[in-house]
C-alpha cells in the first residue's frame, strides 16, 4: 500500500494592511497582522509534523503590489523550512499576487515551482506519479475561463488542478477566472486545489473540488475557524481531506437579545456569559468580538440617551469573561417595546413624535438642516434615504429617552 499526504493552502494575504480595522483600532489591527504571520509559521510546522510529500499554495499569497520586501522575505524563509526537508512546493499567483513587484526580484528557494501566467502548464512528480496542472494570474482582473485551456490528464497518474477562481460566483468575491463545476469535471482530474474564496468549502467529492479558506480571518466578515487542508492519498487515489486549523486570532459576533433583560446589570451578566462561551470555543485564540444588542427592550431609552457611553460598560463585561477577548465594534439595535394605550388625560409623546416624523414637510426641513451641516464638514456627502430615516429614528428615541429621564 502506497500512501502520502499533501498540503493545500491559499489566500495567505501576507502583508495585508487591514485598513478598515486600522481606522477603528490600530492595536487590534497590529494584533491580527501578527496573527497572519503566526498562522503561516504554524502551518509550516504542522505540515512538517505531518511529513507531507508536497505543498500547493493556490494564489493570493501576498496582498498586493508589495513594494516592501518584508512579506516576501518572510514567506521565502518559511517555505525554505519545507524545501530543506525535500518537500516540493507549488505556487500559483492569484488576483492579489499578479502585480507584486518584489517577488520577481526575490525568487523562492529551489524545489519551489511557480505556475506560469500565459497558459496552463504541468509539473510532474515522478516518484509519486502525480501531475499538477495550473495557470496563475498575469493581471489582477482575469475574466477568462482558464480551465478550458488546462492540459489533458496524464493517464494512470494522480491529476491535480490548481486554480484561483470563484467558480460560478461566491458572495463577497469578484468573479475572476470564472468557470462552472462541469468545466472542472470535464478535465477528468482527481482533485481541484482552489483558491480565492476565504471560506472553507468542499464543493464536490467526485472529483474533489476544495477551497481550503484563508489561514487567518481579516475582518468581521471572516468569522470562525481558519486554516488549510491536508489531503490523504492511498494507491493513487484521494482517500480524504482533513482540515488543518492554524489561525491565531478570530473574529466573532455576539448577539444578545435584550428583550427579557430588565436592568443594565442583567445585560452585563448576559454579555459576560456569552463571551465566556466564545472564549471556550476559541481554545486559547484571541477574539475580536462584534457585540450586537437587539430586541424590544425596556433598556432602550437608556441606550438612546447615551449610546456611546455604553461602550466602556460592555467592554468591561467582556473583560470579566477573560483576557483574550476585545470589543471590535458595538451595535445597539434595540427598539422600545410597544407602548400600551394611553388614558385620555395622558399625553402620548411617542405618538406625537411619530406624527411629526411622518410629515413630508418636516422631513424636507430636516434634510435642509443636515445639508447645512454637511457643507461645513471637510468632505461633503449626501446621506442616502435609508440612512436619513435611521437618523430620524435615532433622534426620536433620544427625544423620548430625555423626556422620560426628565419626567
Amino acid at each position: 500500500m502506497f500512501m502520502f499526504t499533501f498540503l493545500h493552502a491559499a489566500d495567505l494575504h501576507l502583508g495585508s494592511p487591514l485598513r478598515g480595522l486600522s481606522l477603528r483600532d490600530r492595536e487590534l489591527a497590529e494584533r491580527f497582522g501578527a496573527a497572519t504571520r503566526e498562522a503561516f509559521e504554524t502551518l509550516i510546522t504542522r505540515a512538517l509534523e505531518e511529513k507531507i510529500a508536497f505543498a500547493i499554495f493556490a494564489g493570493d499569497i501576498f496582498d498586493g503590489e508589495g513594494k516592501d520586501a518584508t512579506a516576501a522575505l518572510f514567506f521565502n524563509r518559511q517555505i525554505a523550512r519545507l524545501t530543506r526537508e525535500k518537500v516540493r512546493v507549488y505556487l500559483l499567483k492569484g488576483n492579489h499576487d499578479a502585480d507584486n513587484v518584489v517577488t520577481r526580484k526575490l525568487p523562492p528557494p529551489e524545489l519551489a515551482h511557480e505556475f506560469p501566467s500565459r497558459k496552463a502548464e504541468t509539473f510532474l512528480i515522478e516518484d509519486l506519479r502525480v501531475a499538477l496542472h495550473g495557470r496563475g494570474f498575469g493581471e489582477r482582473a482575469e475574466i477568462d475561463n482558464f480551465v478550458l485551456g488546462y492540459p489533458d490528464p496524464k493517464a494512470g497518474w494522480l491529476n491535480i488542478g490548481v486554480l484561483h477562481s470563484s467558480l460560478d460566483g461566491r458572495p463577497n468575491h469578484d468573479p475572476y477566472a470564472p468557470c462552472a463545476l462541469d468545466d472542472l469535471r470535464a478535465r477528468n482530474y482527481d482533485y481541484w486545489a482552489l483558491g480565492h474564496v476565504h471560506a472553507h468549502e468542499v464543493v464536490c467529492e467526485d472529483p474533489y473540488v476544495v477551497y481550503p479558506g484563508n489561514l487567518q480571518g481579516r475582518s468581521i466578515r471572516e468569522c470562525g475557524e481558519k486554516g488549510a487542508v491536508l489531503v490523504d492519498v492511498e494507491d493513487g487515489a484521494i482517500k480524504g481531506v482533513r482540515r488543518l486549523l492554524v489561525d491565531r486570532a478570530r473574529f466573532t459576533e455576539i448577539f444578545v437579545d435584550a428583550s427579557a433583560l430588565e436592568t443594565p446589570e442583567d445585560l452585563r451578566r448576559e454579555i459576560t456569559r456569552r463571551a465566556e462561551g466564545e472564549i471556550e470555543r476559541a481554545a486559547g485564540r484571541f477574539l475580536a468580538a462584534r457585540l450586537r444588542i437587539h430586541g424590544a427592550s425596556a433598556l432602550h431609552p437608556l441606550f438612546a440617551a447615551d449610546p456611546s457611553g455604553w461602550r466602556d460598560q460592555f467592554e468591561n463585561a467582556l473583560a470579566h469573561a477573560g483576557e483574550t477577548i476585545a470589543l471590535e465594534k458595538l451595535l445597539i439595535e434595540t427598539h422600545a417595546p410597544k407602548a400600551g394605550a394611553k388614558r385620555d388625560s395622558e399625553l402620548d409623546f411617542a405618538a406625537l413624535l411619530d406624527e411629526v416624523l411622518a410629515d413630508p414637510a418636516f422631513a424636507a426641513q430636516a434634510r435642509e438642516a443636515i445639508a447645512a451641516i454637511e457643507q461645513k464638514m471637510p468632505s461633503k456627502s449626501e446621506i442616502p434615504s435609508e440612512d436619513f430615516d435611521s437618523v430620524l429614528a435615532e433622534a426620536r428615541d433620544l427625544a423620548l429617552a430625555r423626556a422620560e429621564r426628565s419626567a
